[in-house]
Parts: structure tokens; sequence; C-alpha cells
């Protein structure tokens, strides 16, 4: 009686939310493989990936005179230690200064950027904006996305997503393994979750953050170039900035192959410091001209005054009279670049907690000074 009462209830579920149902099997199924309910930087080897090739013309980065010379400070080395760090990188003047690897990483190994993927898909943008695909950033989403053709929907540019303003119902939620947010992360068909959600909100207007916002950006960036963001990436950055290997991006299925553009391009701290360097250098790589400078200095100013740590695609900061900018991750995933400084830190890992960047920052430039 009791198992014809519970297949009875499962037809009625079945029935009443096909879609709630197939994500608890992916999510059951995901937990069973990983054997824990959190994201984690190794997560590409449990996930399906587009591979991204290594550069055509690789380009290693040149080694400082004084390379790990000054030892790690006291509170870097506490930190690195209790929170996990397997990657922690000082590139001064475009030189390694500092390097040292944990946990049997190493300068080839793969970790998760998580959100820092956000800043590559708003270089993405800007690239398609110089290649004539967009106008600029005032170009409706609607125009792309038949979808967002009416309401506030009708309101939404790529800059809007750039600069997390979309008025998307979403919650941003990292621990509700049922919400939103971790759907995204472990559901079959993201495109069709994105476009699930509804504008709720006029456009343009504050500065939430949402990375639903990214994931309409890099379907829009799709739809303007008819190419998958994957092979852009590729050819506008990873090739000719000399990636020296090469990067994993996870996909939603390999049937749909639709990247988790938000986060989970998972590469090395050496490459990733490479959008470090092309932001700091203005959009030039090596005399190449990659990302308009227009562009860039406009990526890097906040674009809501109630909001001034957030530009387009980055973050924005300013600690010791020192101006940055950065790439930000879960679990701590860091590129930060202090322009006036020529100063590039990288910083990867398993945990992360509220004072860890300043943390990072303080002692790196405390090590820069012994010298």
């Amino acid at each position: 009686m009791k198992k014809k009462i519970g297949l009875i209830f499962a037809l009625f579920l079945i029935f009443l939310f096909p879609s709630d149902l197939i994500y608890l099997s992916e999510l059951v199924s995901t937990i069973y493989k990983i054997q824990r309910t959190d994201p984690d930087i190794t997560d590409y080897k449990y996930f399906d990936n587009i591979e991204i090739p290594k550069s055509k013309n690789p380009q290693a980065w040149p080694v400082h005179e004084k390379y790990n010379k000054t030892p790690s400070t006291e509170k870097l080395n506490s930190k690195n230690s209790t929170l996990g760090t397997i990657a922690f990188l000082i590139i001064k003047n475009d030189s390694i200064w500092h390097e040292k690897y944990y946990e049997g990483y190493d300068t080839n190994s793969f970790s998760n950027s998580f959100s820092m993927s956000k800043s590559i898909v708003s270089a993405a943008m800007g690239r398609a904006i110089q290649e004539g695909f967009f106008k600029g950033l005032n170009d409706k989403v609607g125009s792309y996305i038949p979808e967002y053709n009416e309401g506030f929907a009708s309101e939404l540019t790529i800059g809007d997503l750039s600069s997390m303003s979309s008025g998307m119902k979403w919650n941003e939620s990292y621990t509700n393994i049922f919400g939103v947010t971790a759907r995204a992360y472990v559901g079959s068909n993201l495109n069709k979750l994105i476009k699930s959600r509804p504008i709720i909100k006029k456009p343009g207007k504050s500065f939430e953050y949402l990375s639903s916002d990214t994931q309409l950006l890099a379907m829009t960036i799709e739809k303007a170039t008819k190419r998958k963001l994957s092979d852009l990436v590729y050819d506008w950055f990873w090739n000719p900035m000399g990636a020296e290997n090469k990067a994993l991006w996870q996909v939603d299925n390999l049937k749909t192959n639709t990247e988790k553009a938000y986060c989970c391009f998972n590469s090395n701290a050496r490459d990733f410091a490479r959008f470090g360097k092309l932001y700091k250098d203005h959009g030039l790589w090596k005399g190449k001209r990659l990302l308009d400078s227009t562009f860039i200095k406009k990526s890097l100013t906040a674009r809501f005054l109630s909001s001034p740590q957030y530009g387009y695609g980055f973050w924005l900061g300013n600690l010791q009279e020192k101006k940055y900018f950065a790439m930000r991750g879960y679990l701590g995933q860091y590129v930060i670049v202090f322009p006036k400084e020529n100063v590039v830190i990288v910083r990867l890992g398993r945990m992360e907690e509220s004072t860890e960047e300043r943390v990072y920052i303080e002692e790196a430039f405390k090590m820069l000074e012994i010298t």
C-alpha cells in the first residue's frame, strides 16, 4: 500500500513539476558523483567541458631578477595555509617576482576561476563592439534575442548586463542547493533557465550582482557574432596573449554545449594573470590592440555613484591610497591589478573570508617594500 501511494505521489509530481524532477535527478546524480554539495575548484573533473587550446605562439612570462628572493610574510603564510591557497603569484613590472604553489599544484594545474570568468565575458563584449557586432553598450538585448522585446526587458542593454543592473528576478544564493543559482550550476539546460527569469525592474538603474546577467550577456554575444563564446575568447584573447596552457570551460551538457559563462573557466595563475595585464596596458598586448582603450577606461570606472565598487565586469578598489581593479571569483579567486604600481597579484584557493583580499594586498606590498 505504501509503495502504491509513493508511486502515485511520484507520478503526481512528474505531472505537475517535470522540470523540478529533472533538476532533482541531476542534483542527486551530481552529489553522488562528487560526494559533496558545495562547489570546488576541482569541479572541472566532474562536469562536461569545452577545451580551449593553448596559444599557437605560447609566451612565457619573464622572470624577475629578484624572483622568489623575498620570503612570504608570516601573516601571508598563515592566511594561505588557513584558507587553502593553491597558488599565489606577484607580478612586478610584467615579470614574475614571487610565485608559490601548494597541495601539489604547479604552473600547469587547472583551477576554477568561478566568477573571474565574468570579466572575461565582459572583455568579449568589448571586442564584439570593436569588431562591429554591436554598436555600443546601449545595444538592446531584444535586438538579438526576441524574448526580450516586451515590458522592462525591451529596455535591457548589453551594458546593463555587464554592469550588473538588469533588474532580473534572480536570487544569488550559493548555499541553497534548490535555488536558481544552484540550478544554473548543476542543471542541463542553462539558456532555457535564464530565459525563464523575467526582468521585473527597470534596467540600468542600480547595481545588483547577478550571475544570470553574465550568462545572458554571453547568449547575446553568441547571437550577435553567430559564434561560440569559447571560440571568440580563444581567437580574441587566449591565442594572441600567448597562453601557455589549454583552458577548460565547463558546459551545461555536451548536447547543448552551453558554456557556464558566469563561472567555470578553468586555467592556472600565470594564464589568468594575462587578462589583468591586458587591462592594465589599456587593451594592448605587445603592441597589438586587442581591446579599445576607451572601452577599458569605461570598464574600470564605476557606472553608479551608489556602487563605486563595480564597473563593467570588474571590481574596483582603493587601499592605502592605491587604486586597483580586480577579477574575483567564489572561494577567493583573484587577479588584482595596481596599474600605477605596475603590480598584478593572483591568488587561487579553496576557501575565502571577508578580510582576505585586503590581507593578500597588504602582505604582498610589504614583501615588495622589503626589496
